[in-house]
């Protein structure tokens, strides 16, 4: 006799089982809910003024529509003289920081993980971990004060010819993308390494042991066993990083930039916050600012479908 096969419950129903299940946990999430809500969700609908001529009197609803059926200022944006330019130092700036300081908090933390004497390797991490927590109002100050025209790193650089003289090299084009990089690296490689020792230190043991009962030495331990364990870490992060590709954060580019390296330093977010805050162009600053959300949203998407198809990885 054939078995009576049950649909399923009302997804209302199910969840409501599974609430009174786990009411703890929807409890410790209702915060994390409640500010995604507030402070994600509910500002997008301030989306609306890059499709506006928006005016703080008006506000957003009474505000007229922009011309060309409300993409009037996405049309100046890309007719402009700045459109090549920012796009430009924003990917240049974007990827030269993701070829470095991507790779080497792995690099660390692999070289940490091989590290036998604890009191050393914590020593290591500590002073690693230190420059996280500095103002990145000081940072920039400490920048300034050492590759201006005084500056230690400045007369090194002077007294190995890498140089002509003493110049503050952030009045130099060539050197600006150089020294934000190197900077943020210094910066960030402690502070990123810590998820991948994390996830070093979850690695199965056993399976260390079994290379090693094969004849595997150190260095092919770390290609064929601690490697591949990191790959799903690294795959996710990589994925989350190439969505930040269009967000150059304008405060340190504001910080460390002036009049003669402005064509070189100018990015997306510096130009958002000039034209927003300094100009008053609210429709136009949203539209700018869309348009860099939008290209990171799909370099998410693309990333995530290419790291599927080849690595059988992703987010989701």
């Amino acid at each position: 006799m054939a078995r009576k096969i049950k649909g399923k419950a009302p997804l209302s129903l199910r969840l409501q089982k599974d609430m009174k299940r786990n009411y703890g946990a929807y409890f410790i999430f209702l915060p994390v809910a409640v500010y995604y809500i507030l402070f994600a969700y509910k500002p997008m609908y301030g989306i609306l003024i890059a499709f506006k001529d928006y005016s703080p009197m008006k506000g957003v609803l009474g505000s007229p529509w922009a011309q060309m059926n409300g993409f009037a200022h996405f049309r100046n944006f890309f007719d402009s003289f700045y459109f090549i330019r920012i796009l430009k130092n924003t990917l240049i700036i974007s990827f030269s920081t993701l070829l470095v300081t991507f790779p080497a908090p792995i690099i660390l933390a692999l070289i940490l993980n091989e590290v036998s004497c604890k009191s050393y390797k914590k020593t290591i991490q500590t002073i690693s971990y230190m420059p996280h927590f500095i103002s990145l109002v000081v940072i920039c100050s400490m920048i300034r004060l050492f590759v201006s025209d005084s500056g230690f790193i400045t007369n090194i650089l002077s007294d190995l010819g890498i140089t002509e003289g003493n110049i503050s090299l952030l009045t130099k084009k060539n050197y600006f993308v150089p020294i934000y990089v190197i900077s943020g690296l210094w910066q960030s490689i402690g502070w990123n390494s810590i998820i991948y020792i994390s996830a070093l230190s979850a690695l199965d043991q056993e399976l260390y042991e079994a290379a090693r009962i094969d004849g595997a030495n150190r260095w092919k331990q770390i290609v064929h066993v601690t490697i591949p364990g990191l790959m799903p870490t690294i795959i996710m992060l990589l994925i989350l990083r190439i969505g930040q590709v269009m967000s150059v954060g304008h405060e340190k580019v504001i910080l460390l930039y002036n009049e003669e390296i402005y064509e070189i330093a100018d990015v997306i977010s510096t130009y958002v916050y000039r034209k927003g805050l300094l100009e008053y162009n609210w429709s136009f600053s949203t539209a700018v600012g869309l348009f860099n959300s939008g290209i990171n949203f799909a370099l998410v998407i693309m990333s995530n479908k290419i790291s599927k198809k080849t690595m059988d990885m992703g987010l989701w």
